[in-house]
């Protein structure tokens, strides 16, 4: 059970039960929650937590936490995931609240909401620093493909407000509270759609020159860093999986998604050359090392955009729809017609 302490607008957590005993130890004048809580309670009438605690003045003080809790920096948001295929996440913003997205993949929103377009990544430092720090964190998303801008949607009404966002193409979206992982998630260049603003989208450099060339990822991957939620789109199946110290993964190079800092990252060929050569699984395969987590796809884009492209008329793809009579006088020979219905194009 996850606890979250409050004291004088200042948040505490995710902490465990133990973690939480040692904030109320040195100071039980606040405010905790955890889930089922309707609403924040004072610390003093919850008994799990005020029976250990001594009653002193002043905020906690740092000598008491340990030392990996800090105050949050990012903005805490809920949200809800809609759909299968094609999904969309609705985020609720409460009043001061705001999100950070790539420019376009925004659904909807309410009134209240007001869209922004900034310069960088929308995260602490870059909101602090100067136009140099802006110009900095602008030129980290250049370098990974993406767009030197991106949109922060604020809630400057009353009550609750919510704003949705879109998958770019079939699969998944992954919630990723980066609280949970240590602060940092690296994943691939295109993957991420929006976060709770505060969370900095970084650069990630591979040092390996093979891995860089072949991991099927580049030399530049995204970095996402902070103590809130990010959403990340993934193609097809999205399949989450701890690996254990020592323990090795082979995975086609398309297919990686996102991993933990601590997961090794490298490539090896493919067996032999008849394998590499015929296998249809290209010549490299990519090698995730643990411990830590890792999350794979089941249909990257680039598989599908080669699916896409080998059927288009361009590339000897399927011109027409219709009967088989149909293509063969549009075509001007039964032959073509017919060889495109015995081709498989026809259902």
């Amino acid at each position: 059970m996850e606890w979250y302490l409050d004291y004088d607008g200042k948040q505490f957590g995710p902490l465990t039960v133990t973690q939480a005993k040692s904030y109320v130890r040195a100071n039980s004048n606040g405010l905790a929650w955890r889930e089922g809580f309707p609403e924040w309670v004072p610390i003093k009438a919850i008994n799990e937590l005020a029976e250990t605690s001594s009653i002193v003045s002043g905020p906690p003080t740092r000598s008491v936490l340990p030392p990996s809790l800090r105050t949050r920096t990012s903005d805490e948001v809920d949200y809800q995931i809609f759909g299968t295929e094609m999904q969309f996440v609705e985020v609720e913003l409460d009043p001061g609240e705001s999100v950070v997205a790539e420019a376009g993949a925004m659904m909807y929103k309410d009134s209240t909401v007001e869209m922004d377009t900034i310069f960088g990544d929308g995260s602490a430092k870059s909101n602090q620093g100067g136009f140099f720090d802006k110009l900095v964190g602008a030129g980290k998303r250049l370098l990974t493909g993406e767009s030197l801008f991106m949109t922060v949607f604020s809630h400057r009404g009353y009550g609750k407000a919510k704003v949705a966002f879109g998958a770019p193409y079939p699969g998944n979206i992954i919630p990723m509270p980066l609280s949970q992982f240590g602060g940092t998630i690296i994943c691939q260049k295109d993957s991420f759609l929006c976060a709770a603003k505060g969370v900095s989208v970084g650069i990630y450099f591979q040092r390996k020159i093979l891995t860089g060339l072949f991991g099927g990822e580049g030399f530049i991957m995204q970095k996402l860093d902070g103590d809130g939620l990010a959403f990340m789109h993934a193609g097809g199946t999205i399949v989450e999986r701890q690996l254990q110290s020592g323990e090795v993964l082979h995975v086609d190079t398309g297919c990686i998604v996102a991993f933990e800092p601590s997961v090794q990252f490298d490539i090896q060929q493919v067996g032999n050359i008849k394998s590499a050569l015929f296998g249809g699984e290209g010549l490299f395969l990519a090698v995730l090392k643990g411990p830590g987590k890792i999350w794979l796809q089941s249909l990257p884009f680039s598989r599908l955009a080669g699916r896409m492209l080998a059927a288009a008329p361009q590339k000897g793809g399927n011109r027409e729809e219709g009967s088989v009579l149909g293509k063969a006088v549009l075509g001007g020979t039964i032959l073509g017609g017919l060889g495109s219905f015995l081709g498989g194009d026809d259902e």
